[in-house]
């Protein structure tokens, strides 16, 4: 689980202190990218609170998610089609859908870490 924080701050760390600018033309497809980032960092931290986080799988899933996104939006700029849109709405419910089951596996284990405490007092 510590391996995508850790990229997750590396990358925050680099967007904050380089000067590195995106031109506005590739505004798109760097959104689009770094919601599939977002998207395939959910669903690794949630594959870790379900014991079934793989190396081979995140790091596939990162670089084919953030590619194919990349290319919808490219397509879409050559055919004139906001195709882009149809990325943003696919990893914006599998956002919410990761957001809310890493929640709910959350407050299970705090119940049973809560039950656990009060059954060692009696």
């Amino acid at each position: 689980m510590w391996l995508p924080l850790l990229g997750l701050i590396i990358g925050i760390l680099l967007g904050f202190f380089s000067n590195v600018s995106i031109p506005e033309a590739y505004s798109n497809y760097l959104s689009i990218a770094v919601l599939a980032a977002f998207d395939t960092l959910l669903g690794g931290i949630r594959a870790q609170l379900e014991h079934k986080y793989d190396n081979l799988v995140f790091v596939s899933g990162f670089f084919f998610n953030i590619f194919l996104a990349a290319g919808l939006a490219f397509l879409g700029v050559k055919l004139g089609v906001d195709l882009y849109l149809a990325a943003v709405f696919a990893f914006g419910v599998r956002l919410f859908n990761n957001i809310a089951i890493i929640r709910r596996i959350g407050i299970v284990r705090w119940r049973d870490r809560k039950k656990e405490k009060e059954k060692s007092l009696i």
